[in-house]
């Protein structure tokens, strides 16, 4: 039998993962801003688009909570203080991070929303996990990256890089120092597998 709404665990659970999603936001914007002033658009612009993300997955946990509109609910939780000044420890930061939302705090509220007979809920868990997932695995990528000095380096001289300003492409193993069309400096490369809307096999 389903439990009432207002007096399960389930609640209290979508409030912390409600405050944890706005947590993580802000901090992946306070990373983006960092990642700005150093010159590392690209970056920056990861942290914002996977920023935009985590502010999705808070409203879906807050409008869940409509039931018990009105109500004061207390919650206890942990949440990181990942305060680096470096890009690197703010990477590897959360990475850690998103890799205990999926692999941890949303399987254990998934499972127990279905205990309480709340399966939509469950469900949701479930796929904003797998969100978080994909979120893990990419902030990791540009760690390693960053650990191995590859952030801006290929292997391949015939690696393909795409100016986020102006949309120059560029072939070598490093991208240029400034833009040749735009001026943009070379944080504002990225490979252009890793930018939207540019796959090679879109248009054919």
């Amino acid at each position: 039998m389903q439990k009432k709404f207002c007096e399960s665990e389930t609640k209290s659970n979508l409030m912390r993962a409600f405050a944890g999603e706005c947590q993580s936001r802000q901090r992946y914007y306070q990373a983006a801003l960092i990642a700005q002033q150093q010159n590392y658009v690209g970056l920056e612009r990861m942290f914002r688009f996977t920023a935009d993300q985590e502010e999705r997955h808070a409203k879906q946990f807050f409008e869940l909570l409509k039931d018990c509109s009105g109500e004061t609910i207390e919650i206890a939780g942990s949440f990181p203080a990942s305060v680096y000044a470096e890009l690197g420890d703010l990477l590897k930061a959360s990475a850690e991070e998103e890799y205990h939302e999926f692999s941890v705090v949303y399987p254990d509220f998934a499972g127990a929303a279905r205990e309480e007979g709340f399966t939509d809920i469950a469900a949701k868990f479930d796929m904003i996990a797998k969100i978080e997932d994909s979120h893990h695995k990419r902030f990791d990528y540009y760690s390693k990256l960053w650990e191995q000095g590859m952030l801006q380096r290929s292997e391949s001289t015939e690696e393909v890089w795409l100016c986020l300003n102006c949309g120059h492409i560029h072939a070598g193993s490093e991208p240029p120092r400034d833009c040749p069309v735009c001026g943009a400096k070379q944080g504002y490369f990225v490979r252009r597998a890793e930018a939207p809307f540019t796959a090679e096999n879109m248009y054919s």
